[in-house]
């Protein structure tokens, strides 16, 4: 059984669908509600080794519009201290298996993941 973690809020209609795309599969995921529990640095800084800060940054959202996030040049480490002070910045939902991440809706990744080993066929995409 793969261990998947899924970083996001309950409020959030993509980590809703996140669980529900792996619930429907009958994978058993660990979800941490960030509304409840912030997401810790050690864990969101694996993000940004992987995918980078902009990855994780979400730029459509409302309150990157209403902080004004558009009009500044932000740095890596700025992008970072940003997100940790304030979670409604974050690309959601985080999802993490193993050493694979993915910030945002991806469920193409998310089933390549789920494929059993050496199943990459003619069949497959």
């Amino acid at each position: 059984m793969p261990d998947i973690q899924v970083f996001g809020g309950t409020d959030s209609s993509a980590t809703r669908a996140a669980l529900r795309f792996f619930r429907e599969r009958r994978i058993v995921v660990h979800h941490s509600d960030l509304r409840k529990r912030p997401i810790a640095p050690g864990e969101l800084q694996r993000f940004v080794q992987k995918l980078g800060a902009r990855a994780l940054l979400d730029v459509d959202g409302k309150a990157y519009r209403d902080l004004g996030l558009a009009h500044l040049r932000l740095d890596e480490a700025e992008i970072v201290a940003r997100l940790l002070r304030d979670v409604r910045l974050l690309c959601q939902p985080l999802v993490r298996y193993g050493n694979e991440m993915t910030a945002g809706p991806a469920e193409a990744a998310w089933t390549a993941w789920l494929k059993p080993p050496g199943s990459g066929g003619a069949g497959a995409r």
